[in-house]
Parts: C-alpha cells; sequence; structure tokens
C-alpha cells in the first residue's frame, strides 16, 4: 500500500510538471528571443543541470524506481519543448525554414513529437538548411536521450537501490572469515 501510493504521488508530480512545462511553453513570450543558436545552445545546458539533478536525487530517493519514472516523466517534456521553442522562434525568424505556414506553438510541438517518435508525417518538413541542422541535432539528440538518456536512469535506479538496501542483506553483507573444524580461521 506504502508503494502503490508512492507511485500514485509520483505520477501525479510528474503529470503536473508536465502540466506547468506546457502551460509555460504557451504562455511565455518566446518573441523576444534574438539568438535561436544562443537559446538552443543555453537550453541544452539547462537540460543537462536537469538530468543531472535528476540522477542525483534518483539515487538519494527512498524508491529510486519510482523517482526514476517521476524524473523521466518530467525530463522528456522539458527536452521536447526545448526544441518547439527552436523551431517556433525559427519559423517566426523566417517563414522560408519551414514547408508550411507560419507554424503555431503547436504546429511546432506537433511537428517535434513527429521527429522525437520517428513518425514523420511530412506535412510539416524542414526547408532551409538551418533547419534541416537543427532537425538533423534534434534527431542525434533524440537517439542520445532514447539510449544513453535512460540507461544512465537506470543506473541510478541501481546505484540508489544499493545504497537502500540494509546491511544486514546477505547479497551485501561483508563475507565473515570461515572457522575451520580445529577452531582456526
Amino acid at each position: 500500500a506504502g508503494r502503490r501510493r508512492l507511485v500514485v504521488l509520483g505520477l501525479l508530480r510528474a503529470l503536473a510538471t508536465a502540466v506547468v512545462l506546457v502551460a509555460l511553453y504557451y504562455l511565455l513570450p518566446l518573441d523576444h528571443i534574438n539568438s535561436v543558436p544562443l537559446a538552443l545552445a543555453g537550453g541544452l545546458v539547462i537540460l543537462l543541470a536537469v538530468i543531472a539533478w535528476q540522477l542525483r536525487t534518483i539515487v538519494r530517493a527512498r524508491d529510486p524506481g519510482v523517482r526514476a519514472i517521476v524524473a523521466l516523466a518530467s525530463t522528456v517534456p522539458l527536452f521536447l519543448l526545448l526544441f518547439a521553442s527552436v523551431y517556433f522562434e525559427m519559423a517566426r525568424a523566417s517563414p522560408a525554414n519551414f514547408s508550411t505556414h507560419l507554424l503555431t506553438r503547436t504546429d511546432a510541438l506537433y511537428f517535434t513529437v513527429t521527429i522525437f517518435s520517428t513518425v514523420g508525417f511530412g506535412d510539416i518538413t524542414a526547408a532551409s538548411q538551418s533547419a534541416r541542422l537543427v532537425v538533423t541535432a534534434q534527431m542525434l539528440l533524440d537517439l542520445l536521450v532514447l539510449g544513453l538518456g535512460i540507461r544512465a536512469f537506470v543506473w541510478a535506479v541501481q546505484r540508489g537501490r544499493q545504497q537502500t538496501q540494509p546491511a544486514t542483506d546477505p547479497a551485501i553483507a561483508p563475507e565473515q572469515p570461515r572457522q575451520h573444524s580445529d577452531g582456526t580461521s
């Protein structure tokens, strides 16, 4: 019952985080961004800092598995919204960056998710060289997030579980010297 409560609270927390992130994406004045490459680089640095903090909290958590699910459920939306913001700004800076009309925030988010999920319907495509470079960067980072990112979260869970096991657990207890039949060690 305690674990189930922890899971439900963790999922509610992850949902609340995702809702807040999406709300911020739609409410923040993104039209004040002057340099898209600088914004992308800064966003990626913030994302790496969040991931490092998440890994630390997973290792120290009472239930690392639940904490990892919560961390993943909040880190992935942050990653997707970062790229959606970049695509939105790129479309605002030059409508020629994409094959369709000026992208709305919803269009940019939709485009980001189609790239992340590798669906790629083709209704919105990167038309300029700079847009293609950013999309290529997202595709490569998608692979890293799915490969190395998930592996890092799994490592943190394993590390956290090792640290929370009681010392009396025979699997981690130090080996005791064995007594021979003549009483010597």
